[in-house]
């Protein structure tokens, strides 16, 4: 069985992370589901105001099934997530009534949940070998360069280049227990969960 999900983010990273992440969660909650992923990328600070965050909804929302998903997936930033998240995803609902839509805001960045599971990342991708997991990574407002630091040799994390393979090989399990990341790991098995089984229960789950 094939599931649309159009995907809403803000860089360059993520277009090419994002859709790693979302086919490594549907491969443990629910295995055999085909993902067909469009990503829209729209800088954070232009999405969120009107009407340019109702504009990416209704586009990646035409382009997706109406049995599909829509997931919005940003940086918080200085933003609470319980706050703007809401907000948000009332906006994408009215947008478009017609879709099932999801608000994701990453506390404070993306790469936070890559400080979470930092164990699991060590020695990778030029990364010190002996890095751990800071105590709240959540509270790091400058992940990427936290990252950068913790680099066994000279250079810089570039999301452009890193983000997409740290995606591939960071513990889900340890995000989950430390950060945001249990926010999307839930919305989005409910999510591919519903659809995966009820294709189950009709008998058709390798169409």
């Amino acid at each position: 069985m094939t599931c649309d999900v159009g995907v809403i983010v803000e860089g360059k990273g993520e277009t090419l992370a994002v859709p790693v992440l979302l086919r490594r969660i549907a491969g443990v909650v629910a295995p055999g589901l085909h993902l067909r992923i469009t990503v829209l990328r729209r800088g954070r600070q232009q999405v969120v105001k009107r009407p340019y965050f109702e504009d990416a909804i209704d586009f990646v929302a035409g382009r997706v099934a109406p049995a599909g998903l829509v997931l919005v997936l940003l940086d918080a930033d200085a933003d609470c997530p319980a706050e703007l998240g809401p907000r948000l995803a009332r906006r994408a609902a009215r947008a478009r009534p017609d879709r099932t839509t999801r608000v994701v805001l990453a506390k404070a960045e993306y790469e936070a949940w890559f400080l979470a599971a930092a164990e699991s990342l060590a020695g990778r991708q030029g990364l010190r070998a002996n890095m751990s997991s800071p105590a709240d990574p959540e509270s790091i407002r400058d992940a990427k360069g936290w990252l950068s630091r913790h680099q066994a040799s000279e250079g810089a994390y570039r999301p452009a280049l890193h983000q997409a393979s740290l995606t591939a090989a960071f513990d889900m399990a340890a995000a989950r227990s430390a950060s945001s990341f249990d926010k999307l790991w839930r919305d989005l098995a409910t999510e591919l969960r519903s659809r995966w089984c009820g294709a189950t229960e009709q008998g058709s789950p390798g169409e």
